[in-house]
Order: C-alpha cells, then sequence, then structure tokens
C-alpha cells in the first residue's frame, strides 16, 4: 500500500512538470517567447532547471547534501557511509574547497542517492557562502547537519538557515568516541535553550538526531606476547555509522519516493512563479493599458445598456474578457473555467467593494430602465436616465480596474494551480502522509492555500 502511494506521489509530480514544460514549449513554438526575445531570455534558467528537475524525478535520484562548520568531519560521515575513502578528509581545516557529488546505492533501495560534501560553512566569506549554501541546500531533498561537541550559536544559526530551505534536515552528531557523556537527550535540552527566546526557532525532534564516529581515534591497546613481552601499540577502530544508516534507509524506504516528488514540485513551483514574476514585470506597462482599455469598454459598455440585468451580465463577461486577455498578454496558463474561478476568487476576497459594484449597478440599472421606458420626450426622465447611467458607468469602471490588478496578482500566484499545478499535488501529498514520517513535519511549511 505504502510502495503504491509513493508511486502514484512520483507519477503526479512527473505530470505536473511535463504539464508546465508542455506549456512553455507551446509558447515557445507558437512563437509567443520567440516574438519576445529578451522574455525568452530572461526565463531560460528556469525553463531549464523545469527540465532537469524532470530529468532527476525519472532517474530517480535522491539528493542527499552535508553542511557543517569546518572541522566537523562531514567529508570523514560520508566515507563512512559509502564504505571507502572517496572523499579527501585530513587534519587541516577547509580540505574540502567546493561542492563535490558521489553516488551511493543503498543496499535493498530501489532508487539511487547523490551525496554531496560542501565547504565548512565558515570557511567561505561572505555572500559567496550563503549563495553557495542555499544553492547545494534548493537542489537537496533531505540536509545532513554535522556537529561535534558542544553546539555553538553559530552552528545554531546555520541551522536554522538551512530550515529556511524547508528541507527534511537530519543533525549527525559526529566524534561521539571523544564525547562518552554526551548523549541525545542532553544535545536535545542544548537545542531547546539555543532557541529559547527566538519565535523562529524550531528544534529537531529527538528522532532528527543520531550519533556517529566516522573516524574513532586509534585506540591503544596491550598486546601480551607468548614469550611474556608486553608492547602496546595503536589500533584503528572501524566507523560507528550503522545509527545514520539506520535512519536513511527508514527514510529513503518509507518515503523517498514521496520526498523527491515534493522536493521536486517544490522547486517547479519556485520555477513557476519566477516565470510569472519576470513576466509580469517585464509586460507591466502593456498589462495597464489593456486593463484601461477595458475599464473604458466596460464603463461605456454598462452606462449605455438600458435593461438592469443585461448590464451586469454584461459588465461579467467584460471583466472575464479582461482576464483572459491579461493571460494571454503574459502566456500564463488560462482556461474559460479558470479565469471564471479567478473572477469569482477576487469577488470574494475584495469584499464589499466589487460586491457592492454588483448591487449598485442592479439598483441604477433599475432606475435606468424605468428612466429609458418612461422618458419618451420628457427631459427630466432623460436626465434622470442620463445620471443613472454616469453613476452606473463610474462604478462599472472602477470595478473592471479592480479586477484587473487583482487577476494580476492572481495570475502571478495561480499558475501553479489547476489539476496538475505544482501548489495542488504538493497539498496532495502532504494530505497523504502518515503523522511518523519526516515528511508530515513540513506540511504547515509547504502547505500553502490558494
Amino acid at each position: 500500500m505504502r510502495n503504491n502511494l509513493e508511486e502514484t506521489h512520483l507519477n503526479r509530480a512527473r505530470a505536473s512538470l511535463r504539464q508546465a514544460l508542455s506549456w512553455y514549449g507551446y509558447l515557445r513554438k507558437s512563437g509567443q517567447l520567440l516574438s519576445n526575445p529578451e522574455l525568452a531570455g530572461l526565463v531560460k534558467p528556469e525553463l531549464d532547471a523545469l527540465n532537469a528537475t524532470l530529468s532527476k524525478l525519472d532517474a530517480n535520484l535522491i539528493k542527499i547534501a552535508v553542511f557543517g562548520l569546518v572541522s566537523r568531519g562531514k567529508s570523514a560521515v560520508l566515507n563512512a557511509l559509502l564504505g571507502e575513502k572517496i572523499l579527501q578528509t585530513g587534519p587541516l581545516n577547509g580540505v574540502t574547497q567546493w561542492p563535490r557529488s558521489v553516488r551511493w546505492q543503498p543496499p535493498g533501495g530501489k532508487i539511487i542517492v547523490e551525496l554531496i560534501d560542501t565547504p565548512g560553512l565558515d570557511e567561505i566569506a561572505g555572500e559567496a557562502r550563503a549563495q553557495m549554501a542555499r544553492e547545494v541546500a534548493r537542489q537537496a531533498d533531505l540536509i545532513l547537519f554535522v556537529v561535534s561537541g558542544d553546539i555553538t550559536r553559530t552552528e545554531y544559526q546555520a541551522l536554522l538557515d538551512l530550515r529556511q530551505a524547508q528541507k527534511p534536515l537530519i543533525l549527525v552528531f559526529n566524534k561521539i568516541d571523544l564525547y562518552p557523556d554526551t548523549d541525545r537527550a542532553a544535545i536535545y535540552r542544548n537545542l531547546q535553550q539555543l532557541g529559547a527566546g527566538n519565535p523562529q526557532a524550531q528544534p529537531l525532534l529527538p528522532d532528527e538526531i543520531v550519533m556517529v564516529a566516522a573516524e574513532p581515534a586509534p585506540m591503544e591497546v596491550r598486546v601480551e606476547w607468548p614469550d611474556g613481552r608486553v608492547s602496546y601499540e595503536w589500533e584503528t577502530l572501524p566507523p560507528q555509522i550503522t545509527e545514520l544508516q539506520q535512519t536513511l534507509l527508514k527514510i529513503l524506504n518509507r518515503e523517498g519516493r514521496s520526498l523527491l516528488a515534493l522536493n521536486a514540485l517544490v522547486q517547479a513551483r519556485e520555477a513557476e512563479a519566477t516565470i510569472a514574476q519576470k513576466t509580469l514585470d517585464l509586460r507591466e506597462q502593456e498589462a495597464e493599458e489593456i486593463i484601461w482599455q477595458f475599464t473604458k469598454y466596460k464603463a461605456l459598455a454598462v452606462a449605455l445598456n438600458p435593461i438592469a440585468v443585461l448590464d451586469i451580465l454584461g459588465g461579467a463577461v467584460a471583466d472575464l474578457a479582461l482576464i483572459r486577455a491579461l493571460a494571454r498578454l503574459y502566456g500564463l496558463p488560462m482556461t474559460s473555467y479558470e479565469a471564471g474561478k479567478i473572477l469569482k476568487t477576487i469577488l470574494m476576497s475584495s469584499g464589499g467593494l466589487l460586491l457592492g459594484e454588483l448591487g449598485s449597478s442592479f439598483i441604477l440599472g433599475l432606475g435606468k430602465s424605468t428612466a429609458a421606458i418612461a422618458s419618451g420626450d420628457n427631459p427630466v426622465n432623460i436626465t434622470s436616465f442620463a445620471g443613472s447611467a454616469i453613476a452606473q458607468a463610474g462604478i462599472a469602471g472602477y470595478g473592471a480596474y479592480a479586477v484587473g490588478k487583482a487577476a494580476q496578482v492572481y495570475l502571478e500566484k495561480g499558475c501553479t494551480w489547476g489539476q496538475l499545478g505544482a501548489s495542488t499535488v504538493i497539498q496532495e501529498i502532504l494530505s497523504q502522509v502518515d503523522q511518523n514520517t519526516i515528511l508530515y513535519r513540513l506540511q504547515q511549511e509547504l502547505g500553502l492555500k490558494y
């Protein structure tokens, strides 16, 4: 049952990314992107990211990134997981100068894992360090944060920064052979103390902390020989990595493919939102002209229509046409059904302002209709008709402008919704995960509402 659900999550994520790529591919073929080289160049990084994310999904490739301050044994932890010394380690600080990836095939696993080793977070200067960490964390599906000894405030702040990536995180306490009296409960208490008074701090749960000794310190042993001689030799002990291996295998086997699907969708949502934002920024002036054009048309049409019900319906049709026109301008996914849904959402979220337009239009429309019927050659009735028409035109024009500006916001945010939109599928996955999974803890951070 669990395997079937994970496979469903993967398939839904693939379908969502393929739909997004199909849409933007259609825009390229139809000439909307080709006719605007500036926009095509602006959104190319996001389109490349969508393609790379889909390839990662198809390959069932999970990325696990390792972070920590200098000399905490990050490379040694990965070597212990791999069972061989592939990554360079040494007594000097800064042996790892840039992120490096190695493949790991977990025993009995149905997925491939890419382990990413990173430089110490305190050995790269300023913004370069922060940018490196953000980019690697963005790509990662799971984060390991390696510490040893007491957790410093610098480490705790780095931990909080990585939590902003909204990825599952495991705290790896390395070199436990040097700290025999340190246990998980003490670490957890220390984390709580460091987070005291910080409303944004989200301390890890006890089961998100594992103990390892990736490269245990050599131990001096006493050797007694048959001839009675006694000597002392240094013995290298095997890595104590079992707890981390079991934790990772449990996560990968229980929810690995769902984790992969969820992170792919988060990356897709970010890419599509960035495409939408760049598109809106580039075509801001054209959009403003369209909004004002529809504002004038709606005001004129409503003012001249003498029938109360028809002018309200005509105004609604004009608002829908405005939303569709903006969607075509931006090249963002939008059907007639979605345009209607956006209009409904705008009406509800705008409260009494736009709903008041409908009420006022109906009342003024009735007065206008009555005046039109009774007008004849009576100048009083004609004046009454004109007054109602002008007032109704003003209200209708305001309503059209408000709908247009609100539609811009919803088009930017709404490109990831719809039946196979990234945000929709994210909510589906989060609603189906078990409470005892590491994904369940991301519900509050990742679950957004339209």
